[in-house]
């Protein structure tokens, strides 16, 4: 059963995750760059996260480590800090369920993402993804879902 959504805070698929959790009253975490280091500035204070003495590359790595899963959000193809995140959920093995926004509509990532929460015994999820700069409609996207996903 799933008890909390953690991410790192960052704007694209991470901000879409904590944006869902917080409107729907759900827990929410995880772990940010120090200073609250974004793209778009310091991250908000709403959200709750927890500083580290490093950069986005331990941001990611803690938040991998510190979940029972993630999903992990893109378009086409995963670069970046979100193929960083793929790497890290492998060398420590820890279950991820890749969605791709351009070939799976909302719909079938919920269900995915359900299948992926039951068949793993996931509690604790980690949402990671493409930084909106990079992806401007990733928002969107795993906001919809993680908002569908959290009413069920």
């Amino acid at each position: 059963m799933l008890i909390k959504i953690i991410s790192g805070g960052q704007t694209g698929a991470d901000r879409a995750a904590l944006d869902a959790a917080l409107e729907s009253n759900f827990p929410c975490g995880g772990y940010c760059p120090k200073n609250r280091q974004a793209e778009d500035g310091p991250i908000d204070l709403k959200y709750p996260l927890t500083e580290i003495e490093s950069g986005y590359r331990q941001r990611t790595l803690q938040n991998v480590i510190h979940s029972d899963g993630t999903v992990i959000f893109f378009e086409n193809e995963a670069t970046g800090g979100t193929l960083l995140t793929i790497k890290y959920c492998q060398t420590h093995r820890k279950p991820h369920l890749l969605v791709d926004a351009m070939v799976i509509s909302k719909e079938e990532a919920i269900e995915a993402i359900v299948g992926f929460l039951k068949s793993h015994t996931i509690s604790k999820l980690n949402i990671a993804g493409p930084r909106a700069s990079d992806h401007p409609n990733i928002y969107s996207y795993a906001k919809k879902v993680l908002e569908e996903l959290l009413k069920l």
